[in-house]
């Protein structure tokens, strides 16, 4: 009977507005949740085959299809904690429960997570969500690593009480020679030069470099002698060039040539010379053939200008941050700062099919995809921000006014149901 539909599509109703008011209460209840992706509950018809003949109408009813809208975004809220991160765009931060460190790598996904360092060292939100990363090389590259697979992923691990020093690879010997040191009638006196550098293990070193004049018999040489001792290898000669400048009115001043006595080949093309020193090889920078600076010869004045160098000594960890980039860089006291992780953003097709749990993380189901790695701000990812978390996506006056709307459906399907009970009753006095 078309009454007993009208029933059936009551209580369906009900059932609907039921999922619809549970979708609702979980978004209301989470509007302060940061990362969270409201649910939404979808109604559609249901059609009886038939249900319409002989001038009769059999209802069908109605049923919810509840979803989670991962794709919505959140508006970025700014914090004080260089490791609270959120994603600004698509993609989401790749990351493993800390119950399954020591085992398989489980992927889920997140798009914000307040990171912190745990007495282990391991990088991960309150609720034990550790983040993932490509880890960088000994000279602070990230090595090739497959984009379909979580092989090459590991838990991102500081350690916040180890020293770290960073050796001196490259030195920019920016001096100025005194030009009438090399006429004749100078006195030749040798020019000494101390120039730091830091070791393998930290330690302070120094090149010792003296700068012998060439001194003319009329008129100027324009010709040093320029010998390079290591403290590390108790002051031994570790080479010996002969400089040569320029004395034209086109490039006065500028290193002309260099030839190499003893030591490692001077580059013309680079303007360097190569010195091995106890720790391995060190590159010095003199200059280009040509080339104003860094090493000249003007006037009549010995000065040091602008003596650079990379490296640093041994100091302790002060800081980690996260640019946008995903590129996770340690400092230390010292100003040195090293690359130690690569954190990728997790892609897949379809963002609202990945399945929902707890802590606002997400993995992989049959309807959302296969999964990409992709570098933070390459093809549709956004970037990753540091000092930021995502909030939540609810709109707290829209779910109100939905709420609203909930109740007064819920009660008109009551009545419905009240009044087909009525009716049913009265249909079963008709025999008495």
């Amino acid at each position: 009977m078309t009454i007993s539909s009208a029933l059936n599509a009551g209580v369906a109703g009900l059932n609907a507005n039921a999922t619809r008011l549970a979708s609702i209460s979980d978004n209301i209840a989470n509007s302060g949740t940061y990362g969270y992706k409201r649910a939404a509950a979808e109604f559609e018809s249901m059609v009886l085959t038939g249900a319409q003949s002989s001038g009769r109408y059999s209802a069908g009813g109605v049923r919810a299809q509840a979803m989670r809208l991962i794709d919505e975004r959140g508006a970025l809220v700014s914090t004080s904690n260089a490791l609270d991160l959120a994603v600004s765009g698509r993609g989401m931060l790749p990351v493993m429960r800390s119950s399954g460190l020591g085992g398989g790598t489980e992927l889920l996904m997140t798009t914000t997570g307040a990171f912190r360092i745990d007495e282990n060292g391991v990088l991960k939100t309150a609720s034990g969500l550790v983040l993932l990363g490509w880890p960088a090389d000994a000279e602070g590259a990230i090595p090739s690593q497959p984009r379909d697979s979580v092989a090459g992923l590991q838990p991102v691990v500081i350690n916040s009480t180890q020293q770290v020093g960073d050796p001196t690879t490259e030195i920019r010997l920016g001096v100025n020679l005194p030009a009438t040191a090399t006429t004749a009638g100078a006195n030749g006196e040798a020019l000494p030069l101390s120039v730091e550098y830091f070791g393998n293990l930290g330690t302070s070193e120094t090149l010792g470099i003296t700068f012998t004049p060439t001194v003319a018999t009329t008129g100027a040489s324009n010709e040093w002698r320029m010998r390079i001792t290591d403290s590390a290898q108790n002051g031994e000669t570790i080479g010996e060039y002969v400089l040569t400048f320029d004395d034209g009115r086109t490039h006065g001043g500028a290193l002309a040539s260099v030839t190499t006595i003893s030591g490692g080949v001077y580059d013309a093309g680079a303007g360097t010379v190569g010195l091995q020193v106890a720790g391995g090889p060190l590159s010095v920078t003199l200059g280009r053939p040509g080339e104003t600076g860094p090493l000249t010869q003007l006037s009549n004045s010995f000065a040091p200008t602008a003596i650079t160098r990379n490296g640093s000594p041994v100091g302790s960890l002060t800081g980690v941050e996260v640019d946008e980039r995903g590129i996770l860089r340690a400092t230390y006291d010292t100003g040195f700062t090293r690359t130690l992780y690569k954190v990728p953003l997790v892609d897949v097709p379809n963002l609202n099919g990945l399945t929902a749990h707890d802590d606002q993380a997400f993995s992989m189901s049959s309807t959302s995809g296969a999964f990409f790695l992709w570098d933070a701000g390459d093809g549709p990812t956004g970037g990753i921000s540091g000092y930021a978390r995502e909030g939540s996506t609810t709109d707290v006056a829209g779910e109100l006014t939905s709420l609203i709307q909930t109740q007064r459906a819920y009660s008109s399907n009551a009545k419905v149901i009240q009044t087909v009970d009525e009716m049913l009753q009265e249909t079963t006095n008709i025999k008495r």
